[in-house]
């Protein structure tokens, strides 16, 4: 986990999420790269259904609020102690670096966190100073790299109690493969899974003794669900341990179907109180 993409966006979360970046990066020595994330015009023209009339963003205004998050980025970065990365020279330890004038659209950062081990960003909300969905999910199916998602509370400390919302799933297998940077520094693995939210595959209490067998400490435990929803019951039981990072495979059930019906990663999407690792 040595290299960390940051979009940069001014909502409620940012603070949260450039704290988990810096956690982030101090566990594992990494570089932080920012950019300002602002959408593309494409994606600022709502139709008016009375008039037929359409409007857009002044793209000069978004370029300067883009510049301006480069300054916040910058003088929070110094604020923790973390220092520019020089051109050229191999730095030891956390440190960062800014790129400006960065391409509009969601669709650049996807491309763009191909280059890096993790994208960390903020988790979404239905509030208009919350971070978007559309920019979640197009790191999440299109990067091809797994997602440190912040909560909305700046956390204390990262990864040192891991817990692993286990399902059974490829998703959930291939986000531990990503998580194991993370695994391989906790101090305590919990491998959890819900009866009634296992697809076929292997048991909780088989990974946890697949992760032991690779000089992993993990625990393995499958609890019955009761009147509470698979998501709730990761979310308490991660909680109650004290988690500091909860790894999820993200939508084995279909996005539309958990838009319908609901899910644990859309529940975890709504309500997580600690950082998620999450990839698909």
């Amino acid at each position: 986990m040595k290299t960390l993409l940051v979009p940069v966006a001014r909502h409620a979360l940012l603070d949260s999420v450039l704290e988990t970046a810096v956690l982030t990066a101090r566990r594992f020595d990494a570089s932080i790269e920012g950019f300002g994330l602002r959408p593309a015009l494409a994606e600022y023209v709502p139709v008016d259904m009375v008039g037929g009339m359409t409007w857009v963003r002044d793209e000069e205004t978004d370029l300067v609020e883009a510049r301006d998050c480069g300054g916040l980025f910058t003088a929070f970065m110094e604020r923790c102690g973390i220092p520019r990365e020089a051109a050229g020279t191999s730095t030891a330890g956390p440190r960062y670096r800014w790129l400006p004038d960065a391409a509009p659209g969601d669709g650049f950062l996807a491309q763009h966190a191909r280059l890096f081990n993790a994208t960390v960003v903020g988790r979404p909300g239905g509030g208009e100073n919350a971070p978007r969905m559309t920019t979640l999910e197009a790191a999440l199916f299109e990067s091809g790299r797994p997602l440190v998602i912040a909560p909305p509370a700046t956390p204390a400390g990262i990864g040192e109690t891991v817990v692993i919302a286990w399902n059974g799933s490829t998703e959930t297998a291939r986000a531990m493969a990503f998580a194991g940077p993370f695994l391989r520094k906790a101090a305590r693995i919990e491998v959890l899974a819900v009866e009634t939210a296992m697809v076929p595959g292997p048991s909780a209490e088989q990974m946890a003794a697949a992760l032991n067998r690779e000089g992993l400490s993990a625990q393995g435990r499958t609890l019955p669900a009761g009147r509470r929803t698979p998501g709730e019951i990761f979310l308490a039981e991660a909680e109650a341990i004290g988690c500091d990072l909860l790894v999820k495979g993200a939508y084995t059930q279909s996005r539309l179907r958990q838009m319908i019906f609901g899910g644990p990663t859309s529940h975890i999407l709504a309500h997580a109180t600690m950082p998620v690792l999450m990839a698909h």
